[in-house]
């Protein structure tokens, strides 16, 4: 019998699996141990255990209404003028770290069990989202525009510093996956074009990943929305895993175009009669049902997906314990 893990590294090398893996960034609460997780290196993390600020100083708050996730501050950047970014933007010392000490303490803080599940390492939310977080959309989106060669410069700071922490800290972990994110799109279009991220991104996201390259690792990219445009450009630099691949996307479409050569980590949102309080069993299993014989036949699919809403909402739980219930029960017997 297979792991989770296992059967999740079979489909992220092209193989197809035994049953329909689940892709998740976190353990789940009372659920046996899950196929993969996301492991982000203490330094760069606290604040997302804790909250408070990042290591650049974005101060960083939950939302209740979403299960309690992070977004930064609103109306609170740190950044007003990207001219003056070094004056604001200090990378700490790296200088004294016991990193054998941090994986050893990060190990202990995920409580992984790493016969049963996957790590992928990753070092922050993205290129293109540290500078919405720095300065807002209304002025990072203009600094593109005003300042190139300024934002350039910035995001090769971040780059550097990124990657200097990442050189240290992975072949003491030793990960399954390399793991990269950014939300570059809303649900309905990107934010900026794919000539804008081929200039002023895909560098930098490309430098951070080829340390998985360079050790034959699995590359992950978690990217919201309608992202699609950017992939041919992600799937020349390695990645082979899109989460989670919201359906705005065509899906279809992709998984004729990549096959097993880029996983779809999604595929299934949701929408409509699914967000209603009253919401039924069937109708959420028929969801599930309907996604994977879409998207698995064949393998190059893993199921990614959650109602969100408060962590005390009865509603929001009673759904997602059925979901859970339904990804296993149907994921399991599908490519029986």
């Amino acid at each position: 019998m297979l792991t989770e893990k296992e059967n999740y590294l079979m489909c992220l090398r092209g193989e197809q699996p035994e049953w329909v893996p689940r892709y998740t960034m976190f353990q789940i609460p009372g659920q046996a141990p899950v196929a993969s997780i996301i492991l982000a290196p203490g330094l760069l993390s606290q604040y997302r255990r804790v909250g408070g600020k990042d290591v650049w100083g974005v101060n960083y708050v939950r939302t209740y209404e979403a299960g309690n996730a992070q977004i930064p501050e609103p109306n609170n950047f740190i950044l007003k003028d990207i001219r003056k970014w070094r004056d604001v933007i200090k990378a700490p010392s790296l200088e004294g770290i016991d990193w054998e000490d941090m994986v050893k303490k990060d190990l202990e803080y995920y409580k992984v069990d790493r016969s049963q599940t996957a790590v992928a390492l990753n070092m922050q939310v993205g290129f293109f989202q540290n500078l919405m977080a720095f300065m807002g959309f209304t002025e990072g989106l203009m600094a593109f525009h005003e300042e190139p060669e300024e934002v350039k410069a910035l995001l090769n700071y971040l780059c550097d510093f990124y990657v200097a922490v990442q050189s240290k800290y992975v072949d003491i972990l030793k990960p399954d996956v390399i793991a990269t994110m950014d939300d570059t799109a809303t649900w309905a279009a990107p934010f900026i074009s794919p000539e804008m991220y081929r200039e002023f991104i895909l560098p930098f996201h490309d430098r951070q990943v080829k340390v998985g390259r360079d050790r034959g690792l699995p590359i992950s990219m978690h990217n919201c929305g309608k992202s699609e445009a950017f992939f041919d450009d992600l799937v020349k630099i390695g990645v082979c895993v899109w989460d989670p691949c919201q359906t705005s996307n065509d899906v279809v479409g992709i998984k004729k175009k990549y096959g097993n050569k880029l996983i779809i980590a999604g595929g299934w949102d949701a929408r409509g009669r699914l967000l209603e309080p009253d919401t039924t069993e069937e109708e959420i299993y028929e969801s599930v049902r309907s996604t994977m014989n879409l998207l698995a036949t064949g393998g190059g699919y893993a199921f990614s997906g959650q109602f969100l809403g408060p962590m005390d909402d009865p509603v929001t739980r009673r759904k997602n314990g059925i979901l859970s219930k339904a990804i296993k029960e149907l994921g399991h017997a599908f490519y029986n």
